[in-house]
């Protein structure tokens, strides 16, 4: 049986395995409410002389764990078909684009039949959790980005020689806690500040900064920041709302480098509960945060039976563009999921500077005589290696090896 899943209507199939429609029926019902359709279905192909059913869906949303669990309950079989599967298979049906529920329920029902399906991830609790966790810290650092870019582009048009006080400035957090403080008291008008003097603007940073997890100064920030007070550069119009505004998106901003930390501390406890923390900070250059954050896109790596799988699951395998004598340019698949390929290519970042295994990899691919790739092209390569190390060491429990990881001597970092 197949259902094509939606919020409060829900069209059913029950089909053979010549995908023969043996019997159909709407249900206007929440997914959680099917469970006497569930019972139907077996019903109806007992009648006809089957022993049992096999449930068929695509993964939407959430739907499709609420059935994949009624269908646990009464001890069916649940697997799902690539909506890519089924658009493919609409349009080949009668070459047209044409999009009914019955229709995608029957086509479910036949590429089911026709083993053009998978069985979906079923995690237990601590790894639901991990999944759960890493989309809220994603979610978190999409809008911290959004926030550093609307204070940036506000200063830049409001009050520019603030961003000449440090050459990093979101990374700095004296910086942070020294514009923080302007923008609580100046009232949209910087130059206010100047009257308190150097040392008391000095002493209000320093009271700030543990709020932006800082313990050490750097004065010459503090100074080129009250030097920046009384700079006339910036759309004089705009100064006063658009500082206004930068102070609410600065408290955005540490609210939500706050929630992200608290985040990633209860991702953390989940690898110790898992007793997999000391495996994951055993790669050099490869943070424990960033590889939780790679296990929560994936799952458990020992579902997959190699780690090439793993690297194809997250779309980092390459693609070939070649025709007779025309060669086009190669590029990663891209199918799997982007949020593994995100995490992977993060942590990519931290792994290339500080893991001498991987700075002579990136070297090498980039300097060799035959094929040598592109800055991007061997970081995609970089990426679909840690995948490889993080299913070795998760599923074999043993500790990050240079060896083992593809040299023979340990490369001395550039």
């Amino acid at each position: 049986m197949s259902f094509d899943l939606a919020d409060e209507k829900q069209a059913v199939v029950v089909a053979n395995h010549d995908s023969q429609v043996l019997a159909r029926k709407r249900v206007k019902a929440k997914t959680w409410q099917l469970g006497p359709v569930l019972d139907w279905a077996r019903t109806e192909a007992r009648r006809l002389g089957f022993a049992d059913v096999t449930v068929g869906c695509e993964p939407t949303g959430h739907r499709w764990r609420v059935l994949d669990q009624l269908a646990v309950q009464r001890e069916m079989t649940l697997v799902c078909v690539q909506p890519l599967l089924t658009g493919r298979a609409r349009e080949s049906e009668d070459y047209t684009r044409d999009k009914t529920d019955d229709k995608d329920a029957v086509l479910i029902a036949r590429l089911v039949a026709q083993l053009r399906c998978y069985a979906p991830e079923r995690a237990d609790e601590t790894w639901a959790r991990l999944r759960h966790l890493g989309a809220r810290r994603e979610r978190l650092i999409t809008e911290g980005t959004a926030c550093v870019q609307q204070l940036r582009d506000l200063l830049e048009c409001a009050w520019p020689a603030v961003l000449g006080a440090s050459v990093r400035q979101f990374d700095s957090a004296i910086w942070c806690a020294a514009l923080a403080v302007v923008l609580q008291r100046c009232e949209g008008r910087p130059e206010r500040l100047k009257r308190l003097g150097l040392a008391r603007f000095e002493a209000a940073v320093r009271r700030e900064l543990p709020r932006w997890g800082g313990n050490r100064s750097l004065r010459r920030i503090i100074v080129a920041v009250f030097v920046a007070l009384t700079d006339p550069a910036g759309v004089s119009a705009q100064r006063r709302g658009a500082l206004e505004r930068c102070s609410w998106v600065l408290e955005d901003w540490r609210a939500i480098r706050s929630r992200r930390a608290q985040v990633e501390t209860c991702m953390l406890e989940i690898l110790d509960a898992l007793e997999l923390t000391e495996l994951a900070s055993s790669i050099p250059g490869v943070t424990a945060t960033g590889v939780a954050a790679i296990l929560a896109e994936s799952g458990d790596p020992t579902r997959f039976d190699s780690p090439r799988a793993l690297v194809k699951h997250a779309g980092l395998c390459p693609r070939e563009n070649n025709s007779g004598t025309s060669t086009g340019r190669s590029r990663i698949s891209g199918r799997g999921r982007p949020g593994l390929r995100l995490a992977a290519w993060r942590a990519v970042w931290g792994a290339q500077r500080h893991n001498p295994v991987m700075t002579a990899r990136y070297r090498h691919l980039r300097t060799r005589d035959k094929n040598p790739l592109s800055d991007h092209q061997a970081k995609a390569a970089l990426a679909a290696a840690i995948l490889r190390w993080v299913h070795v060491i998760i599923t074999e429990r043993v500790a990050w090896n240079a060896e083992r990881a593809g040299a023979s001597t340990l490369p001395a970092a550039a």
